[in-house]
Formats: C-alpha cells, sequence, structure tokens
C-alpha cells in the first residue's frame, strides 16, 4: 500500500514539474537539423575520407542526433575553407571544419594580411598524427634529399599555403635546395596525378597516413623516393629517413625547422568557427571523442586503411596557440625559411 502511495505521488510531482525542466537545450537545438562539414581538399583526400567515416559515426553520439553533410572545399592551399569558416560560416553549431594542419603557421608567416585568427576557432579534436613526407617519382633521379642540392627537381602544389609549397619553399630558403615549385593545381589529387605522369616530379608535405590510404602502391612499390620527413620523431616504418630539423646546419635553422614541424603534430585537425555557444561546442567535442572511441568506427577504419590517432579539442587548442604565439625572433626565423615578410599576402 505504502508503494503504491509513494508512486502515486511521484506521478503527481511529474505532472506538476514545469514542461522544460527536463529538456535539453543543446538536444532540442540538434533534433532535426544537419551539421554540415567543411573539407579543405577535394574528394578522396585523407581529410575528406575521415570526413566521410565521422559523418556517418558521429551522428550517434551528438545530442538529437542530428545527420552529417561533408561539403569540400578546396582551392588557395586551404585558405579558401579556412576563410569560410571563420568569416561566414554560421556560429551556432551547425558548421564544422577540417583543414590542412599548416594553417596555424600560415598564419604566424603572414601576420596581419590573414583574414581570420586561429586561436578563435572552437577546436573539437584531431583524428590522425603521421609525419609529413617529400618525396620524388622514381624516375626523378632524386633518390636523396642530397641529389636536389645539385640538379633541379619540378615539384607539384596546390597553392603558396598548401604544404606542398611551404616545405619545398622552406627547404630552398635554408638548406638551399632545387625545387622548382609549380603551384597552381586545383587539388592534391590533381598534382599527385601529375607526378604519376610525369609533369611534376615531387611532392612536399605529404601525410605518410595519406600516401597510405590515397596511394598505398607508391612506397610498397618503390615508385617514390622519400627524401626527407617532417615530424618530431621518425616514423617507424622509415627509420633512416632524416627529419627535416636534422638535415640544419646552424643552430638557428634547427630552431626555424623544429617550430616548423610543430604544426605536424596537429594531425588532421576539426573545429568550429568563432562564437559558437559553449554547450554546444562541448556537446560536439564529447560525441568526437566518443566516436574516436567507437569500436565500430575503429573497426571499419582499420579495413579502409584509414590511421586514426586521437586528440583531444583541448589539447589541440594549446599546440595552436603555441604555434601562432611562438617568440618574435623564432617568428622571424621562420619567416625568413618561408621567404616572406610579416603581414606579406599568402
Amino acid at each position: 500500500m505504502m508503494a503504491l502511495l509513494r508512486r502515486g505521488a511521484f506521478a503527481a510531482a511529474l505532472l506538476l514539474t514545469p514542461v522544460g525542466a527536463f529538456a535539453d537545450p543543446v538536444q532540442d537545438f540538434y533534433t532535426g537539423k544537419n551539421v554540415n562539414i567543411i573539407v579543405s581538399t577535394g574528394p578522396g583526400s585523407i581529410f575528406d575520407s575521415t570526413a566521410r567515416m565521422l559523418a556517418k559515426h558521429m551522428p550517434r553520439f551528438i545530442p538529437g542526433a542530428p545527420s552529417i553533410v561533408v561539403r569540400n572545399m578546396p582551392g588557395a592551399g586551404h585558405m579558401r575553407a579556412t576563410q569560410f569558416m571563420f568569416a561566414q560560416a554560421p556560429r551556432d553549431g551547425t558548421y564544422v571544419g577540417v583543414v590542412n594542419n599548416g594553417i596555424p603557421l600560415e598564419q604566424l608567416v603572414t601576420g596581419p594580411s590573414v583574414r581570420f585568427d586561429v586561436r578563435k576557432f572552437n577546436w573539437v579534436g584531431s583524428a590522425g598524427l603521421s609525419n609529413l613526407l617529400t618525396m620524388a617519382w622514381h624516375t626523378s633521379g632524386a633518390k636523396t634529399i642530397e641529389d636536389v642540392m645539385t640538379r633541379e627537381v619540378i615539384a607539384g602544389a596546390t597553392g603558396v599555403s598548401s604544404n606542398g609549397f611551404l616545405y619545398a619553399n622552406v627547404m630552398n630558403v635554408l638548406l638551399g635546395t632545387k625545387f622548382k615549385i609549380v603551384a597552381g593545381y586545383g587539388t592534391s589529387g590533381e598534382a599527385d596525378l601529375a607526378m604519376e605522369r610525369g609533369e611534376v616530379r615531387a611532392r612536399a608535405g605529404f601525410s605518410l597516413s595519406a600516401v597510405q590510404l590515397e596511394h598505398p602502391d607508391w612506397i610498397r612499390d618503390k615508385k617514390v623516393n622519400v627524401l626527407f620527413q617532417t615530424g618530431l620523431k621518425r616514423e617507424a616504418s622509415l627509420p633512416d629517413v632524416p627529419l627535416m630539423h636534422e638535415l640544419a646546419t646552424t643552430d638557428e635553422q634547427r630552431e626555424a625547422l623544429m617550430l616548423l614541424s610543430a604544426s605536424v603534430g596537429l594531425g588532421r585537425p576539426f573545429f568550429m568557427p568563432p562564437d559558437v555557444p559553449a554547450d554546444r561546442v562541448a556537446a560536439m567535442r564529447k560525441a568526437f571523442d566518443a566516436t574516436m572511441a567507437d569500436p565500430e568506427f575503429l573497426k571499419e577504419a582499420e579495413l579502409i586503411n584509414l590511421d586514426i590517432r586521437y586528440m583531444s579539442g583541448a589539447r589541440l587548442s594549446e599546440l595552436v596557440n603555441g604555434i601562432v604565439d611562438a617568440p618574435d625572433a623564432v617568428a622571424e626565423k621562420v619567416r625568413s625559411a618561408y621567404g616572406r615578410e610579416a603581414g606579406a599576402p599568402p
């Protein structure tokens, strides 16, 4: 009898509780909506593949289970998508971006002329980390980086803000290599195809994970010679390929190259525009974290050879700020390495 009375009292309390008392504002917002992921590369890239995997699995972990739509926005060496996310994307939580990890360095190098501030983005998390490779096609005659010190090698790139341009140009300015950079390709896939066709003979700043996903035959069948890798530690599968900063001959060069290598640690970074409500950013971070640990997601990623190495949004934000806020003396060395003055347009 007492149990029945207690249940009756509880039911009466529920009836008297205001309708919105148990409402989840984040869930209410996302229910029935689409979330757009803006990818700064064309279809088929590792950024695109990662975004599409997230689009498939991440809705299960977002309150309200919105649909996720992937939209490719290549152009201007990843600058087009970055500028869109900063200045044009709605700031309501329905837009997420993924761009090249060299964008914070671009802000450091060009200073006030860029039309965004990466420190104001809401960093969600990173889905992958691997060293960047600079490679020459097997028929180029360049087997090691020393060969590029004595002979011109044409390298393909999508724009002057892309890794394909930046890392080749850095080596030219700092160490005297002879890369001739053609930076007019619409997508990284077009530049890759140009190397296979012999239009260009090298590609710079190409992540190992991307090569393994997009062109597994390149290293496996020895179609490319890996000249150097950019990162803080050599990849286990490439123990004999030198790191970029190991090629420095002076302390000043090494200091600049170490900062340039730091951006590699950002992996494949996902972020939201500035000024998104904090509870929606927190929900998206939590959903991203849950997806990165989800057995179903990880199993499918392994099946398609998509390398996943997770980093939290909080840690990603710290690394981004550390790059952009580097000491002035080091920043000037990096600008010199890029061959630009502070405030020069990208």
